[in-house]
């Protein structure tokens, strides 16, 4: 008895079900991703009303501006490296970290400009720091 041997079909992937599944992926991570969003926040910088306090004898006076460039008791720096902020303080203060040191910014001056003076100041070890404000301005009688 003779028996006919089979001939096996062809072998191959079915890619259909793959393609299903990683299509389903992409849907499932585009809509779990989140997107950051670039957005801008309109500040209103605080006014302080109350007395204003009694300037000691001395004090050390960090001005940053609104270009972001600094003054120490009146001397302009060459430039804003945080070093070059340290040595002025520290030839103003002679290195008495008891003074009292304050940060006037402009309103302009941006909040890194005024961070580095903090830094600087902290740095060397001043703990008596302040930031300086301006009286509110008055409001005009008819609102």
């Amino acid at each position: 008895m003779k028996f006919r041997r089979q001939r096996p079909g062809e072998v191959g992937v079915n890619l259909t079900p793959l393609i299903d599944v990683v299509f389903l992926l992409l849907i499932f991570f585009m809509v779990s991703t989140t997107f950051t969003r670039e957005t801008q926040l309109t500040l209103d910088l605080p006014e302080a009303s109350g007395a204003a306090r009694e300037t000691p004898e001395r004090q050390v006076e960090v001005l940053v501006d609104e270009q972001g460039r600094y003054r120490v008791n009146g001397q302009p720096l060459v430039d804003q490296r945080v070093r070059t902020i340290q040595s002025a303080i520290y030839k103003v203060s002679a290195g008495d970290t008891t003074l009292p040191l304050v940060i006037a910014a402009d309103a302009q001056a941006s909040h890194q400009d005024v961070v580095r003076a903090m830094d600087a100041a902290g740095q060397m070890g001043f703990v008596h720091l302040s930031i300086s404000t301006r009286q509110p301005a008055e409001a005009p009688a008819g609102d």
